[in-house]
């Protein structure tokens, strides 16, 4: 499994800067499309409709992509940014219904479908929000993946920001303001700049530039989160997800709205909820026949991960771990007692304590036996932890026979969970060819998996393919676009190949390597060359 840092991911609190200024361009630069509602009416002149579907501005495809992009190498760098394979696996099989919904209601045009990246990142903050980002990337806290009780709550989220990219929002939002939209771009260059070396002078930098049209920008962001609603719930019922969903993630957004604002629900202020808003989707539950929904204890179990997966502290890592063993625990409800004891086994596996963390997770597995998808995350763990203790065999005991992938996942990232698990435990067992094999096989498929190439490249090693490894090693940067990275490593890899001249195979790798070291060189210097005009 990926190794998880301890600092915060908080890059797109978007009013909340004194928090944390340190991932440039992606901590700064969407704070006028979600800024709605917290003050008074735009200055005169600014229009109140939406335009049309389809008006983006000047701004193509292909250049909101390539502004993605260029975002989305920096929150890569961040060290909050975290591939979990079992939370991610999670949410990409909720994220790629989604997508297959709005294909099916014609809210997905070709031409993004094919030029977008499609992809959901996850940050270690333990605070509420979500983002979209241009070119169809997007941003998900551990909080709020920790804090919804379904899998329709947090595709409601998710349908909600999917659609600010399919409305192509943020270029109808530079589009809008057209004379600005230069000036205000060249000011979060420039804030992103100054940040990674002085954050306060990077936000400084970026308040200032976007303060002079923030005003003109409020009313037209308004339209757009009402059309996200509209939309958004449209796709996430069309994927056959519960409309309660939405309802339900309103409910906990306005009683957080109750309470003071500590910074745990930024969503809310990027976000805000309006009398308006909330009585549309309340109108539009109620014209839909109500199902009963039994608990969705997957879901549960995700959510617990997700909070331990935070780093919440050590106080509170013990609370959790403590709770299985209070007065009164066995009478509480099935899905409380679920969640509880697979948050308090995975808080005793990150406080190094994994004969008890293997303990309870051993009384959850019983207790989830009837749920599939409940079981499946229950073993996941048990493997996990086995591979944490050292136990390789006992980990392959608990993978071979569990289902390939949840149930609904579309494509993506189905069954990755288990691929890399059984991966590590093949190749700590003495096993790493049957490693090799499969995860070639699966980056053939998913060529962007850095975790994957991580893997294959910690098999190759273990094999004593040297050349091999290198050559995995390099596809990890790769994968993140840091191009520079990808060359490093690819030129250390021809530096062994001459030096260590092998057979027809490794002849082979050679030649993979030498193209693909040209293809980083030409990348890298193609990307500087755009950061160069930026500047």
């Amino acid at each position: 499994m990926t190794k998880l840092h301890d600092a915060p991911w908080r890059p797109m609190h978007c009013l909340c800067l004194t928090r944390r200024q340190a991932t440039g361009l992606f901590a700064l630069a969407f704070l006028p499309l979600h800024v709605a509602g917290q003050s008074g009416e735009p200055a005169g002149g600014a229009r109140a409709g939406l335009p049309s579907l389809g008006d983006a501005g000047a701004m193509t495809p292909l250049e909101e992509r390539k502004l993605g992009d260029a975002i989305i190498r920096e929150l890569y760098r961040d060290p909050d940014y975290i591939d979990d394979p079992v939370v991610g696996e999670y949410v990409d099989g909720i994220w790629r219904r989604l997508l297959a919904g709005a294909r099916v209601r014609g809210e997905l045009p070709a031409e993004l479908d094919e030029r977008y990246a499609w992809a959901v990142l996850l940050g270690r903050d333990r605070s509420i929000n979500a983002f979209a980002l241009p070119g169809g990337y997007f941003g998900l806290h551990l909080g709020l993946v920790g804090a919804v009780a379904s899998r329709d709550e947090l595709a409601s989220v998710l349908a909600h920001e999917m659609t600010h990219i399919t409305q192509r929002h943020i270029p109808r939002l530079l589009g809008q303001q057209s004379r600005q939209a230069p000036l205000m771009l060249a000011a979060m260059v420039l804030g992103a700049i100054a940040a990674s070396k002085n954050p306060q002078a990077g936000a400084a930098l970026a308040v200032g530039g976007q303060a002079a049209v923030i005003q003109q920008q409020l009313n037209f962001s308004r339209d757009m989160e009402r059309e996200a609603d509209r939309i958004g719930y449209g796709v996430m019922t069309q994927a056959g997800y519960a409309p309660q969903g939405f309802a339900g993630m309103f409910e906990k957004l306005q009683s957080a709205s109750r309470i003071n604002d500590n910074g745990d629900w930024p969503y809310l202020r990027s976000h805000p909820l309006t009398t308006q808003r909330i009585a549309d989707m309340q109108q539009r539950q109620q014209s839909q026949p109500r199902q009963v929904q039994p608990a969705d204890l997957e879901a549960l179990l995700v959510a617990a991960r997700a909070r331990v997966l935070g780093r919440p502290g050590v106080d509170v890592l013990r609370a959790w771990m403590a709770e299985p063993a209070q007065p009164g625990f066995a009478a509480l409800p099935l899905p409380r007692r679920a969640a509880a004891l697979y948050a308090a086994a995975l808080a005793e596996a990150q406080l190094r304590d994994l004969p008890k963390a293997e303990a309870l997770a051993a009384q959850l597995a019983p207790l989830v036996a009837g749920d599939a998808q409940a079981a499946r995350q229950a073993r996941l763990l048990q493997a996990e932890l086995a591979l944490q203790s050292g136990q390789p065999a006992r980990a392959l005991q608990l993978l071979p026979s569990m289902p390939r992938a949840a149930a609904g996942d579309v494509q993506g990232q189905s069954g990755r969970a288990v691929l890399l698990l059984r991966a590590q435990a093949q190749t700590q067992n003495g096993q790493a060819a049957q490693a090799v094999g499969t995860l070639q096989t699966w980056v053939s498929d998913h060529p962007g998996d850095a975790g994957a190439w991580q893997a294959l490249a910690q098999a190759h090693a273990a094999l004593g393919q040297t050349l091999r490894a290198l050559r995995a090693e390099g596809e990890v940067p790769m994968a993140h676009m840091d191009y520079a990275g990808a060359v490093d490593r690819w030129r250390a890899a021809q530096d062994f190949s001459r030096q260590h001249p092998g057979g027809a195979a490794d002849q082979i790798d050679a030649n993979i390597i030498d193209t693909r070291l040209r293809l980083a060189q030409e990348a890298l210097q193609q990307q500087r060359l755009e950061d160069a005009k930026r500047r």
